[in-house]
């Protein structure tokens, strides 16, 4: 660990803190203003899409509907993405010729996309042709963040909401807010940004393959495509798949150490700014500083310690005559090191996103075990766009719950009561999480067809299968590698992992936000906790840790733990 590596962490906290409030004004204003920013340029192309879509932007939805917007939209976009996957041999910007994408894995990657996980059981550059990669999966990058912003958007005015009792229970309009989410902020954030991309050195094109042979006369294969184009709304959106198999490691997803920054910082910006908009939603900006302060203990945390680990070296190595000042380089990239390794593999697995310039499966077994907690805590430090924000909502309610318990009062959460009805939806949330984990990778761990998929048996065996089906519950859709995903029994399964670990949890949302949006706002008194200080913080922090570690250390324990003790007693894992 060195000086220059926490400066690096330091600069990246500082300017993912100096961009929460302006983004966060600007998309309270898209959302929730009288009059949208930059009417005259946005105005027309978003009441175009009205009109083509047959929306009333003045009607708002109640819970219900709502619901049903976002899981219609959703089934059609699997429809979509599944039938272009089957179909991209006979559709065109196919120049390399590739054929029909299988069955199985045409469901898991329609699967994968629709619901922000990205995860990818192939190979995109041999698999997917420019049209699959644009229109069936990069429209899904924009579309998925776009909802997640919805459903985050929708239980904050749940929270915010002061009706009278004539007023309609609405949350919102499904349709107003993708269309908003994506005319007003993704596109207007990566078209520019893509442009720097391409001048940093990322490739933008439509160019069939490249064939070359190498200085030691070896005939290589050159991909080429629209990369730059899907590597920024990837990181913006938090969606993480990659258009090379090598992801944002290989150089031409990021070619430098300054792009590398880029992308990290496109990775929080909404989820962090989405905190400050909330703030402002709910008239009490300390608010939203608190759950951005309770996000930033949990990130900073994990990234020291995976810093520690990887920084510490190999520990089976350190037993050798091996000198291991540049810490553990296995799987890395030298270009961007031991810090921005660590620091990259918390962010996208803090913010739901899956992007890789390292492979997990390479790290030490405390440095992989990072990455691991930060999906199943419910990836809220910061988590995914809309995702990140709607899942610390539950757990800030779940944590009011226990003070209110601890005062002896009902327990009350911006003046709102969180009563019997809201806790049993908030712990059906937090239980459909590990359930679906935890029960998919017990059997995972002991039927033959599953494990004759893994390149490593023990411990480090079990850790890939933890992390394969966290990642998909928790739409996160980065890999431990190591693990061969691409069978029927494989992508069919992480296909029904993906869906339910998106929709099982985002309806339980909508229906908590749809009963608080009538409650009548009680005023403080001596007996209401505080909900907007340090002392909330570390509570709201506390029951984040000790939920995921409650359900999930077990498991741990056999996995990543062990095979930590038993790295430092000479074995290899």
């Amino acid at each position: 660990m060195t000086f220059n590596g926490w400066l690096q962490i330091i600069l990246y906290s500082l300017v993912i803190l100096s961009v929460t409030k302006p983004l966060g004004i600007f998309m309270f204003r898209v959302f929730e203003g009288d009059r949208q920013p930059l009417q005259r340029f946005f105005g027309p192309i978003e009441r175009l899409m009205y009109r083509l879509c047959g929306v009333d932007p003045s009607s708002e939805q109640s819970w219900q509907q709502y619901s049903w917007a976002l899981l219609a939209f959703s089934a059609f976009g699997v429809l979509v993405t599944y039938a272009i996957e089957r179909l991209q041999h006979v559709l065109p910007f196919n120049p390399q010729g590739l054929g029909p994408v299988a069955p199985d894995l045409a469901f898991n990657t329609a699967a994968s996309f629709t619901t922000n996980t990205n995860w990818q059981a192939y190979s995109g550059e041999s698999t997917m042709s420019y049209l699959t990669q644009m229109a069936g999966l990069a429209w899904h990058n924009f579309t998925s963040a776009a909802a997640g912003i919805g459903v985050a958007l929708a239980i904050s005015r749940g929270l915010t909401r002061r009706l009278r009792p004539e007023d309609p229970r609405t949350i919102g309009n499904f349709w107003v807010d993708v269309i908003r989410s994506i005319v007003y902020v993704l596109l207007p954030i990566c078209i520019p940004l893509a442009l720097v991309l391409v001048a940093c050195g990322l490739i933008q094109n439509f160019a069939p393959y490249v064939e070359l042979t190498t200085i030691e006369g070896v005939k290589q294969t050159l991909a080429m495509g629209p990369v730059a184009s899907q590597e920024v709304i990837k990181e913006l959106g938090t969606n993480g798949g990659g258009f090379f198999n090598a992801n944002s490691a290989h150089p031409f997803e990021s070619p430098t150490p300054l792009t590398n920054f880029i992308e990290m910082v496109l990775i929080f910006a909404i989820p962090a700014g989405l905190t400050y908009t909330f703030g402002r939603m709910a008239r009490d900006q300390k608010q939203g500083w608190t759950l951005f302060a309770a996000m930033a203990v949990l990130f900073l945390v994990g990234v020291g310690v995976a810093y520690w680990a990887e920084a510490g070296g190999n520990p089976v190595v350190n037993r050798l005559a091996v000198d291991q000042a540049a810490g553990n380089m296995e799987g890395k990239e030298v270009r961007f090191g031991i810090t921005n390794s660590a620091l990259f593999a918390t962010i996208t697995t803090d913010a739901s996103c899956g992007a890789v310039i390292a492979m997990h499966d390479s790290f030490t077994p405390l440095g992989g075990l990072v990455p691991l907690v930060n999906i199943q805590l419910g990836e809220v430090i910061f988590g995914g766009v809309g995702a990140g924000m709607y899942g610390i909502l539950i757990f800030a309610l779940l944590a009011v719950f226990i003070a209110g318990l601890m005062v002896g009062r009902t327990p009350e959460y911006l003046g709102k009561k969180i009563e019997q009805r809201e806790v049993k939806l908030a712990v059906f949330y937090i239980l459909i999480f590990p359930a679906i984990i935890l029960g998919f990778s017990g059997w995972a761990s002991v039927a033959p067809y599953a494990t004759s998929s893994l390149n490593n048996d023990g411990p480090h065996g079990l850790s890939e299968i933890l992390y394969a089906f966290s990642s998909g519950a928790g739409n996160n859709g980065s890999a431990f590698a190591g693990l061969n995903a691409n069978t029927l029994w494989w992508n069919t399964l992480l296909g029904i992992t993906m869906l339910g670990g998106r929709f099982l949890m985002i309806v339980p949302v909508l229906a908590i936000a749809g009963s608080l949006v009538g409650k009548k706002v009680v005023p403080p008194s001596l007996g209401t906790f505080p909900t907007d200080g340090v002392l909330y913080v570390a509570l709201l922090v506390g029951v984040v840790v000790i939920v995921g570690a409650l359900t999930f250390f077990p498991a741990l324990s056999l996995g990543p733990i062990v095979e930590h003790f038993l790295a430092r007693n000479g074995k290899l894992f």
